[in-house]
C-alpha cells in the first residue's frame, strides 16, 4: 500500500474530477463511527511528508500550529500528547490521566464531560490512542465555538482542523522528549495481547494489586480470577454449565451468529454487508454451508481450521474443543484483510463518486474491525436429517449464542416453517431472549398483500416456539447485493426495506458501543448461574447418607430433582430464574457420583455476593465519566 502510484489517490469528498496533483494527499472525510480506522491506517497509506532539518515531529505546540496539519501531522503530534498523558505507558489514558491532561485545554467541565462521553463510546474507562485521537479533535471544535456532538464531528474536514490551544503543552513536551525518543512511544495495537493476559496463566495465587486494573474489563477479570473462579472450580461448573473464561474470553471482540433454514440467505446477507465475498463463501439453492464460519479482520487473508483455534490462547473458541474432532473439522476462521477494503475504494471511486456508496465502503471496513460474523450450516427438516450430523449441532449453536451479542434468525417467505431441528436450536437460545432479532429476507419476491401475509404468519410460527409474549424485533428486507423488484414490492415497498436495512445496520454498529455493557451483564449473569450452580450441588451432597443406601438415595435425588430445586430455592430465597433446567441438569448429573460432591464453603459464596454487592459496583463508579 505504501507504494500506491500518486495519480491513484483522491479524495473521498464528491468531486467530479481528481484532486490537482499539487494537492494530492489522504484527505479522507471524517465520519464518527469510522474515522478512527481512518487515522490509523493513513500513515500506512500517506506519502512521506518533507521535514526541514532539525524538526522533530510531534514539536507543535499549543500556540505555534504547523504550517502543514494533514492526518499523517495529527498522528505524529498526538501520538507524543498521548505519550504525555498516558503517565504509565500502558497504552491507556485513564480517567485520571485526562483529569490533568485535559485541564490543559480550560474547557469547562461539563464541555469535557461531553468530550469523553464522545470519545469512550464503548464506556471501556479508559481512551486508547484512536479515542484520544477523537478527544483532542472534540477539544479544537469546542475552543473553536463548535458544539461538541457526533454529529459536529461527522461534518468537519479534518484536513483542515487545527490542533486545540493547550496551555503549558510546549514546556511538558519538551521535558518529555528529554526522556522519551520517537522510537519509545509505542501505542498497542488491537490485536495485541493485553498484559492483564498473564493474570490467567499465574499460578502463585497471589492477589492482582489494584494499580494494574486500568479498565472495566481488567477490573472484570480480577474479580473473577479472585472470586469467581475458585467457586467455579470446586463445584465443577465448567462440566455442567460452561467452561472456564480465559482472558480471550474478555478481551474477544462482539460476535453476531446468523441461524436460519438452508437457501435464506446467512452466506449472502454477510457478502452484503461486507461488500465483498470471502474464501469457503458458497452460495446455491441447494445446502451450501456445511460449517460453521467464523468471519473477522485479519492482518491477511488465511484460514484455520478448528483443530487449530480451539488450543490457541488468544482466541475465544477454546471451548469449542469438547465437542470434538467431528465437529472441529466443520470449524473455521477466516481472516479478511481491513487494507483490502480500502483498495476496494479506488475501484469503486472510478465506477461512481457518490459519498454515500464510498463512506458505506469505510463504514464496513470499520463493522469488521470491530464484529466477528459467525456463519452456520442451515438447518435442516426431518429427524432422519438431523441424525446425520456428526457433532451436536444444538449444543454448538448454544456455545455460540452465550458468546454473541446478537442472533439473527434468518426466514424468508417460502420457508416459514420451523423444523424440529431448528425448534430445537431456537430452544436452546433460552436465557439470551434479548439478543434474538428475526430477519425476513427476500421479501421483495412478494407483492405487499402476500408480505402482510407472510408477516403474520411468521409471528404465529414464532410465537409457538419462543413462548414469550414479547414480541421479537422483525427487520424486513432484502439483503443482497441486487436492486430491490420495484415491479413486485412497489415503490412503497422499497422505501420500507430501505428504511430496515438502514434500522439493521444502525443496530449493528451499536455493537461495539454496548460491548462492554455487554460484557458485564454477562458476567454478572454467571456469576449469579455459578452461585445457584454451588448450593446444588452443595445441597445433593448434603443429602446423600453417611455410609449405606447411596445408590438409591441417588436415585432418588435424580427422580426428584424437581423437588430439590424447588427446596434449594425455597431455603435460601433464591429467584427462581436463576436456575438451570430440570431436565439438562437431570442429564448431566446421572454421570457423577453425588458423595464426591463439595460441602457447601460459605466463604467462597460469601466471596461472590460481596463481589455482586460491592466489587462491581465500585468498578462501575471508577471508571465512569471522570467529569461527573
Amino acid at each position: 500500500m505504501a507504494h500506491l502510484p500518486r495519480r491513484a489517490v483522491y479524495s473521498l469528498k464528491p468531486a467530479r474530477e481528481p484532486i490537482p496533483r499539487a494537492r494530492q494527499s489522504w484527505a479522507f472525510a471524517s465520519h464518527t463511527s469510522l474515522h478512527p480506522l481512518v487515522l490509523s491506517l493513513s500513515p500506512l497509506l500517506s506519502p512521506p511528508t518533507e521535514r526541514r532539518e532539525g524538526e522533530e515531529p510531534g514539536e507543535m505546540g499549543s500556540d505555534s500550529p504547523p504550517k502543514k496539519w494533514g492526518l499523517r501531522e495529527q498522528r505524529e503530534a498526538y501520538l507524543r500528547w498521548f505519550s504525555l498523558a498516558d503517565d504509565d505507558g500502558d497504552g491507556r489514558v485513564t480517567g485520571k490521566d485526562a483529569l490533568k491532561f485535559f485541564a490543559m485545554s480550560n474547557l469547562s467541565r461539563p464541555e469535557l464531560k461531553q468530550v469523553w462521553a464522545i470519545a469512550d463510546s464503548k464506556r471501556q474507562g479508559y481512551l486508547g490512542f484512536s479515542e484520544f485521537m477523537t478527544a483532542m479533535q472534540l477539544v479544537s471544535l469546542a475552543q473553536a465555538g463548535n458544539e461538541i456532538s457526533q454529529d459536529t464531528l461527522a461534518h468537519v474536514d479534518l484536513e483542515t482542523l487545527l490542533p486545540p490551544t493547550m496551555e503549558g503543552l510546549d514546556k511538558k513536551l519538551k521535558k518529555n522528549s528529554m526522556s522519551k525518543s520517537n522510537s519509545d512511544i509505542v501505542v498497542r495495537h488491537p490485536s495485541e495481547l493485553p498484559a492483564s493476559a498473564n493474570w490467567f496463566n499465574s499460578k502463585s495465587g497471589k492477589k492482582i494489586p489494584l494499580r494494574s486494573v486500568t479498565s472495566i474489563i481488567d477490573g472484570l477479570k480480577k474479580s473473577y480470577i479472585e472470586k469467581l473462579r475458585p467457586l467455579e472450580k470446586t463445584y465443577q461448573f465448567d462440566d455442567f454449565v460452561s467452561p472456564l473464561l480465559t482472558s480471550s474470553d474478555f478481551d474477544a471482540k462482539p460476535m453476531v451468529m446468523l441461524l436460519g433454514q438452508y437457501s435464506t440467505g446467512k452466506t449472502t446477507f454477510i457478502k452484503h454487508l461486507l461488500k465483498t465475498s470471502y474464501p469457503g463463501a458458497h452460495i446455491g439453492p441447494e445446502p451450501t454451508t456445511d460449517r460453521f464460519v467464523v468471519i473477522t479482520s485479519g492482518p491477511d487473508e488465511r484460514c484455520i481450521p478448528g483443530n487449530t483455534i480451539a488450543v490457541q490462547a488468544d482466541m475465544p473458541y477454546s471451548g469449542l474443543s469438547s465437542f470434538g474432532t467431528a465437529f472441529l473439522s466443520k470449524c473455521l476462521i477466516q481472516y479478511i484483510p481491513s487494507l483490502a477494503l480500502i483498495i476496494l475504494l479506488h475501484i469503486f471511486h472510478y465506477v461512481a463518486l457518490r459519498k454515500k456508496l464510498i463512506v458505506s465502503i469505510f463504514y464496513i471496513a470499520k463493522l469488521l474491525d470491530h464484529i466477528t460474523f459467525v456463519d452456520t450450516p442451515g438447518v435442516l427438516s426431518g429427524e432422519k436429517q438431523r441424525t446425520q450430523r456428526s457433532y451436536d449441532f444444538t449444543g454448538v449453536t448454544s456455545w455460540f449464542a452465550a458468546k454473541c451479542d446478537l442472533i439473527l434468525l434468518l426466514f424468508d417467505p417460502h420457508k416459514l416453517d420451523i423444523s424440529d431441528e431448528f425448534k430445537r436450536v431456537i430452544g436452546s437460545l433460552k436465557g439470551h431472549d434479548d439478543k434474538i432479532r428475526i430477519v425476513l429476507n427476500k421479501a421483495d419476491q412478494v407483492d405487499a398483500q402476500q408480505l402482510m401475509r407472510v408477516y403474520g404468519a411468521l409471528l404465529w410460527s414464532l410465537g409457538k416456539v419462543l413462548n414469550t409474549p414479547e414480541v421479537m424485533r422483525v427487520y424486513i428486507g432484502s439483503f443482497n447485493d441486487k436492486p430491490i423488484r420495484e415491479t413486485v414490492a412497489g415503490p412503497l415497498g422499497k422505501e420500507l426495506f430501505e428504511k430496515e436495512q438502514e434500522d439493521l445496520l444502525s443496530d449493528l454498529n451499536d455493537i461495539p458501543k454496548k460491548a462492554c455493557d455487554r460484557r458485564i451483564n454477562e458476567f454478572v449473569k454467571r456469576s449469579r448461574s455459578a452461585k445457584v450452580h454451588a448450593h446444588i450441588i452443595s445441597h445433593l451432597k448434603k443429602e446423600m447418607p453417611a455410609l449405606m443406601g447411596k445408590a438409591k438415595a441417588q436415585q432418588r435425588l435424580l427422580d426428584s430433582l424437581d423437588e430439590q430445586f424447588a427446596k434449594v430455592q425455597k431455603e435460601l430465597h433464591l429467584p427462581a430464574g436463576d436456575f438451570p433446567s430440570v431436565e439438562e441438569y437431570r442429564e448431566t448429573l446421572s454421570a457423577y457420583n453425588f458423595d464426591k460432591f463439595e460441602r457447601l464453603k460459605p466463604k467462597l459464596v460469601q466471596g461472590v455476593d460481596d463481589m455482586l454487592a460491592y466489587d462491581i459496583p465500585d468498578l462501575l463508579k471508577s471508571f465512569r465519566n471522570p467529569y461527573e
